[in-house]
């Protein structure tokens, strides 16, 4: 046992023996410089910097120019838009290139370093038409760094694998993914043609209301999630390229779900999205082809018209209202709100308890949209807010077990949970006056 231990010892040590040797001799003498120092490759100024061109040993080249307007494009291997945000990241890595340290100072054979045919030659263009090229060999011998050396510079460097991963990027990795380009912020409208139903809303400032079928309160937070989520719906890349070849096929003998048009101030744009199992596809009017989109996308598309309806019978939001006044059989209640608090018949109102009333207006909202129910109402509810522009009137009917609603300009009617309005009215029964004070 103590031979076969001194045996297995004597090769482990043979071998990085070996290792040291060859790392000493794949080098000249004069590699030996400081690791103090990191020698600088190139200083670029980002916005001087007019074309990418990225050659790899295994792809076709990638390049990337920029317009005129200063916005990036893929001109190889295809024609795309690119993600600016993810153009800008590989040139601000890039701007300030430097090396961990030098190799050798005057390199005569390439070969050793895999500079000769380098794994990867970045071609970067200025705007005054000087071109800098940059070449990547191989890993060395620990696989922390690779070599590096740069045209017009004999000498050859090591720098950090970092450097190619920045610029190592597939097309699919830098295109622009976005099937609708609009700002969702300046959406101004959106149409939603499904199967069964046509809805149309319209903004007006921060609030959306329904326009089709017909005019109706929108719940605003669930259009603009809408709208977000139209805004950034993203082709779906990550198959193989087999996968996204039967996209098309997928699409056409797939299951309409919805056809989106959104408007802005740039114009309006369409997304078509179809079910085919249980993925979803998409075909956009900005970008050629069909791609498949994650479901959160086609599950936002098959929302119906109640998803998208405000269920709430008071718009005063978080806001405290200016007045507010009840009505509920022989039971009379009239509050006001200054500065000073809450008022009701020249006295003081306790803080907390007029606080639990608002919360309890503020939260009553419909269990469910209804046709019929609202005979003789029983309770009146007005609430003044925002100075005492806004005035809302909320009519409560009983309906056997439960409760329907109806605000005074509006049509529909608003089934409300029988413990909703208990707790309303208890909530106004319990408000009293502020101890200690008139």
């Amino acid at each position: 046992m103590k031979i076969r231990g001194l045996l297995i010892a004597a090769v482990i040590l043979g071998a990085l023996s070996g290792l040291l040797y060859w790392s000493d001799h794949h080098k000249p003498k004069d590699a030996q410089a400081s690791t103090d120092t990191q020698p600088k490759i190139w200083s670029l100024n980002e916005g001087d910097i007019t074309k990418l061109d990225v050659k790899k040993k295994s792809a076709p080249d990638l390049v990337l120019t920029k317009d005129s307007a200063g916005k990036w494009q893929m001109d190889a291997p295809e024609r795309y838009s690119v993600d600016q945000s993810a153009v800008s990241g590989m040139l601000t890595n890039l701007t300030s290139l430097n090396a961990e340290r030098v190799v050798e100072d005057k390199a005569t054979n390439l070969s050793t370093y895999g500079l000769s045919d380098p794994s990867l030659q970045l071609d970067v263009t200025e705007k005054n038409n000087q071109s800098r090229t940059l070449l990547l060999g191989d890993e060395t011998p620990t696989g922390s760094a690779m070599y590096a050396k740069l045209s017009g510079d004999p000498r050859v460097f090591t720098v950090g694998t970092w450097t190619k991963n920045t610029v190592d990027k597939s097309p699919n990795d830098l295109r622009d993914k976005r099937l609708i380009t609009l700002d969702a912020d300046k959406v101004s409208r959106v149409e939603l043609n499904q199967k069964n139903d046509d809805l149309e809303f319209g903004r007006d400032k921060n609030q959306w209301q329904i326009l089709k079928p017909k005019p109706m309160r929108a719940n605003s937070t669930e259009v603009d999630d809408l709208v977000r989520k139209l805004a950034d719906a993203k082709m779906d890349l990550s198959g193989s390229a087999d996968d996204l070849k039967k996209s098309p096929a997928a699409f056409n003998s797939g299951t309409p779900v919805a056809t989106a048009k959104i408007t802005g101030d740039a114009g309006a744009q369409e997304l078509q999205v179809r079910k085919n199992k249980n993925d979803y596809y998409a075909k956009s009017s900005v970008v050629a082809g069909v791609y498949k989109v994650p479901v959160d996308v086609g599950q936002e598309l098959s929302k119906k018209l109640e998803d998208f309806r405000n269920k709430k019978l008071f718009d005063f939001g978080f806001e405290d209202p200016n007045q507010i006044e009840i009505h509920d059989g022989a039971n009379a209640y009239y509050l006001m709100h200054n500065n000073e608090g809450w008022w009701s018949n020249g006295k003081t109102m306790d803080p907390g308890g007029v606080g639990n009333l608002v919360d309890k207006l503020r939260d009553l909202s419909a269990s469910k949209f209804v046709d019929s129910g609202f005979t003789q109402p029983a309770i009146t509810l007005v609430v003044k807010s925002d100075d005492n522009k806004r005035v809302e009137k909320v009519l409560i009917a009983k309906n056997g077990d439960t409760y329907v609603a109806k605000r005074e300009t509006e049509p529909a009617l608003y089934q409300l949970d029988s413990s909703a309005v208990q707790d309303l009215q208890k909530a106004a029964a319990d408000i009293k006056p502020e101890a200690g004070k008139k």
